[in-house]
């Protein structure tokens, strides 16, 4: 099985789903997105995909979330996915891709329905 993981090592929530992935005997492929960012292209097809939508991407706490009015009902999907590139911080972690789907690990063992 295929496991990809976006993951940011500085959030503990992340940490323990990368644990809970190896503990299923899994090395996952790990994405640093704050270092490499899912291009626009791969998050609209995240969201095409998958069961997730785009403020499932987005990372719902922060200041930036506040500055750039990403609360406002009214923003798009569009706008949230262009946010989100333009802002890797943006990206709700840990987001976990499988063969089963995909999904915004909160709380972390969100991603055992995603392992065999």
């Amino acid at each position: 099985m295929t496991v990809t993981l976006y993951h940011n090592p500085a959030c503990g929530a992340s940490r323990t789903v990368l644990g809970l992935i190896r503990d299923a005997g899994i090395e996952p492929e790990i994405v640093l997105y704050l270092k490499t960012p899912p291009s626009r292209e791969r998050l609209a097809e995240l969201v095409n995909q998958t069961e997730l939508t785009a403020r499932d991407l987005l990372r719902q706490k922060g200041t930036l979330y506040e500055e750039l009015g990403l609360k406002d009902p009214s923003v798009t999907d569009d706008q949230i996915l262009d946010a989100i590139a333009e802002h890797p911080a943006l990206l709700n972690r840990p987001i976990v891709v499988t063969n089963k789907g995909a999904a915004a690990c909160r709380p972390a063992d969100t991603v055992l329905r995603l392992l065999p």
